[in-house]
Formats: structure tokens, C-alpha cells, sequence
């Protein structure tokens, strides 16, 4: 299989790259870096976890905010037909577990502080994205966030645009924006008819207590959370941050690089939106052995979701990416 060098080779003085990373590209930092389903997973509801859990299940998402409205709704109608009052006390007491367990799970899931990064990895996760054009990513952590933010660190230039302007909200106007978090992120949210993010705090309040205090007021994180392509979909319709940045898929051209991603059916949204781009080539990365049940399932399904007459797929070798630094060790 190719390196990722070699790759690089393979492509012409004039061709614009774009990246979309998924969670490969955080576990490469951490392999306990929690995934797309580990929050709910982590998660802690003490002695209502059988009844949470079945509720989840029942909707047929991970998204805690979506529980959250059934939960509200759910309140509202029984206080309309006068229900038992234990059973609407029971129900306001979940969604104060539900908030919790959700904070719980982040704090477990999670480095806290920017610090837990080194400073030579910061520069190395720069130095490797700033090769491409556009970045969309995929994954709800701060990783990515705190190091397109390290700007007193290398390369120099290396400047990013991610649409967030004056009091950190979101604005379509004006901007070059070439960073989106397609399924939002741990730092993002909505207020109102507005798409804010949390930023660095003076006070030094950490993101995560600010998340905190958010989910205090009813504001949760923007997470696109759902198990299944449709319903992923359908979230990303329903909001005006989430839609711009899926649609900015479909205007890239030349080639993109797919770093860190299993490939599932539940982002054929995505590949589909790709391959109806002006996207050309597309590297997709694989980790380890590529003869494994699990690589040939990524290959066979790259394969199926992005390959066409006019878009073909190469592969190479996910460690040979140069993203974060170790103890000397480019991986």
C-alpha cells in the first residue's frame, strides 16, 4: 500500500487537496479518544439506567438532546391531563440525570485542558493540515479545535477560517471559511436562532464548564448523533451551520483525502455528497494490516460509496501520516 509520501507524489503542482478527518485522526493522539457512540456508552445514569437506556433505544439514537425534548414534551403533556404527579416528578428528575450523565461522560471521555497536548504535537497536526485547502471533520472532540487555534505555534503562516465571527456566532457573510465540523462539535452550539461556539475563556474557564453551564440553561452541545444515515441527515437538514457546511462537500474538486474513517454505511451522506463533487481521486487511509476481515470491509465499501467513472479510490497507509508526534516519533 501507498504512504501517505507517496501519495502526495502521486499528485500534480496544480491540484487543490481537501481533507476530511474522522475519529482515526484523534485516536492516533489517544486510541481511547472517545468515538461517535461513546458518550452514551460512558454514560452513567445511576439508578434510572434501565428506563434511560430503553428510551434511547426506543428513538433510535444516541443524541441526548433529542431525549431531552421527548422527556420535556413528555412532562408537558402529562401535566395537561392532570397524571399522576410521582410519574411527572420521576420525569423532571430524569432530565436532570440525563444533563449530568452527560457531563459525567465528556469529563470521562475527554482531556480536559489544551496543556494534555504537547506543543511539538500541536505543531505537527498544524504543520500536517496545512496542506490542505479546506478541512471537514467529522469527529465531536476538541483536538482539531485547540489546534487550529494554537496560533502563537508553527507553521507560520498557517491561518484558518471556520465562520464564527463577533460574539463567536456563526455567520455565512463574509467570511472565507474553510474549516467545518460536519456533525458539529463539543465547543458549538445553538442559541436561539443563532449557531455560537465556546471559545477561550479569560477567566480560565474551561469549555467543558462552559458546556456546563449551557446544559444548566437547556443549551446542548451540536452533536449529530444519530445511529443511522437518514436521521443524520435529517439533523443536518434542520440546521443552518450543519447545511452549509455539508453542501461545501459537494463544491470541492481534485482530491481528498479521507484520514482515520471506518467507512460505515451511516455516513453515506457524506459519500454521497462527495461523489456527486468535483472530486477526482479520493485517498482513503487504513490502519495496520490491510488483509484484516475489517480493512477489506473499509476497502469494499470505500469502493462501493465512492468509486465511479469519474472518481477513483487509492488507498494508503493510515501510520504513515505525519499528524501527532510521540516520544520522537512522527505516527
Amino acid at each position: 500500500m501507498l504512504s501517505y509520501k507517496d501519495a502526495l507524489k502521486q499528485l500534480k503542482d496544480d491540484e487543490t487537496r481537501s481533507i476530511l478527518i474522522a475519529n482515526g485522526f484523534s485516536q492516533a493522539w489517544d486510541a481511547n479518544i472517545f468515538d461517535y457512540a461513546s458518550l452514551f456508552e460512558s454514560a452513567n445514569f445511576n439508578t434510572r439506567t434501565t428506563e434511560i437506556r430503553a428510551l434511547f433505544e426506543a428513538s433510535n439514537t444516541y443524541d441526548f438532546e433529542a431525549i431531552m425534548r421527548r422527556l420535556e414534551s413528555a412532562q408537558v403533556v402529562l401535566e395537561t391531563y392532570g397524571a399522576d404527579p410521582d410519574l411527572i416528578q420521576t420525569i423532571e428528575k430524569d432530565q436532570e440525570i440525563l444533563k449530568e450523565s452527560l457531563l459525567d461522560a465528556i469529563a470521562n471521555t475527554h482531556p480536559k485542558l489544551p496543556s494534555e497536548v504537547k506543543d511539538d504535537q500541536y505543531v505537527a497536526v498544524r504543520t500536517f493540515l496545512s496542506g490542505f485547502k479546506n478541512v471537514f471533520s467529522l469527529n465531536y472532540d476538541l483536538l482539531f479545535y485547540w489546534a487550529r487555534n494554537k496560533t502563537e505555534l508553527g507553521p507560520d503562516p498557517y491561518k484558518t477560517d471556520d465562520g464564527f465571527r463577533s460574539s463567536s456566532t456563526w455567520n455565512i457573510t463574509g467570511t472565507e471559511q474553510n474549516v467545518y465540523f460536519l456533525h458539529g462539535g463539543l465547543h458549538i452550539y445553538e442559541d436561539g436562532s443563532d449557531v455560537r461556539k465556546h471559545v477561550y475563556s479569560t477567566n480560565g474557564e474551561t469549555i467543558i464548564e462552559q458546556v456546563r453551564k449551557n446544559l444548566n440553561k437547556g443549551k446542548f452541545p451540536l452533536f449529530v448523533s444519530e445511529p443511522n444515515n437518514d436521521k443524520k441527515k435529517e439533523k443536518i437538514d434542520h440546521n443552518p451551520y450543519l447545511r452549509h457546511a455539508f453542501g461545501k462537500l459537494k463544491e470541492l474538486d481534485h482530491t481528498l483525502f479521507i484520514h482515520g474513517h471506518s467507512m460505515d454505511e451511516n455516513d453515506n451522506h457524506i459519500f454521497n455528497q462527495v461523489k456527486s463533487s468535483g472530486v477526482e481521486k479520493v485517498y482513503v487511509s487504513i490502519f495496520g494490516d490491510e488483509n484484516t476481515a475489517d480493512n477489506k470491509r473499509l476497502k469494499a465499501n470505500a469502493k462501493k460509496y465512492l468509486s465511479s467513472i469519474t472518481v477513483s479510490v487509492v488507498f494508503y497507509q493510515a501510520e504513515t501520516a505525519p499528524i501527532w508526534e510521540k516520544q520522537g516519533k512522527v505516527i
